[in-house]
């Protein structure tokens, strides 16, 4: 398979015959030849026993390459990339090992953020707690968090990367605070853990850069930064919204909003 990068065609050359000679020869078209615009230049065939002659038209300024693309001859050093071995990827390639480790440490930020999400869950579904909306919120927002997590596990091994779990610390259980009210400090601590998740993201995207990996800058800003903005704007509302209705009998209303939108983060 050859695809050249200006038109050519083919001329079988006896011993002793010239190219000039073949080019005023009754095998090309006179009215071809004698065009002034046209000029030539030529290369020897693989087989040696003929010329590839290129025509391109002056006119158009463009230089006369003769470029041949040769894929099967290019392909060679990639055929040696692929490995023998049948516990490496063999779908690997461009994956450099700090991206790699970069997209483990996120799953882990993912899945230690849905855990705090998921024992604010519990806290609020407690029934003497009984703020339902909260607590449907913020088992939402453990969902999504943990989504991230299976969607970064995903593409780590599209890559051909191997996923590495770590381990998750335990959150706290308690979120009542004695000045702010448990659904105020509840709402501040998911804000502060959007802006380290998103912290994280940037880093990660950092780290992609750094290793001119497109393909991984790429999935993270279309897949979590723009959705990491607006969860950090949203939260950064409802923050607002509890610090002005304090800890009485406006964080059922919020709350009964909470349960009614089903919004999460």
């Amino acid at each position: 398979m050859l695809l050249r990068a200006s038109s050519a065609f083919y001329l079988s050359k006896s011993k002793g015959e010239s190219v000039n000679g073949l080019l005023n020869s009754s095998a090309t078209s006179s009215s071809f030849l004698n065009s002034s615009s046209l000029s030539f230049s030529q290369r020897r065939s693989e087989g040696g026993d003929g010329f590839v002659v290129f025509a391109s038209n002056e006119s158009n300024n463009r230089p006369l390459t003769g470029v041949v693309f040769e894929p099967f001859e290019e392909v060679k050093k990639e055929l040696q990339l692929v490995p023998d071995l049948p516990q490496q990827s063999l779908a690997r390639h461009k994956f450099l090992d700090d991206c790699e480790a970069a997209i483990n440490e996120q799953i882990n930020v993912e899945y230690n953020v849905s855990y705090v999400y998921h024992a604010m869950y519990a806290y609020f579904d407690r029934d003497n707690v009984a703020l339902k909306g909260l607590a449907k919120f913020f088992k939402e927002a453990s969902e999504e968090e943990r989504q991230h997590a299976e969607i970064l596990m995903e593409y780590q091994n599209k890559r051909g990367g191997k996923v590495k779990l770590q381990s998750i610390l335990m959150p706290m259980c308690e979120f009542d605070h004695p000045d702010k009210g448990d659904a105020l400090y509840a709402m501040e601590l998911a804000l502060s853990l959007e802006k380290l998740t998103n912290e994280k993201l940037l880093n990660l995207h950092s780290v992609a850069d750094e290793n001119n990996d497109v393909q991984l800058a790429d999935f993270v800003e279309s897949t979590f930064l723009t959705e990491q903005v607006e969860a950090i704007k949203k939260i950064s509302e409802f923050v607002a919204q509890l610090r002005r209705i304090g800890k009485g009998h406006g964080v059922w209303h919020f709350d009964q909003m909470l349960l009614n939108d089903g919004a999460a983060a």
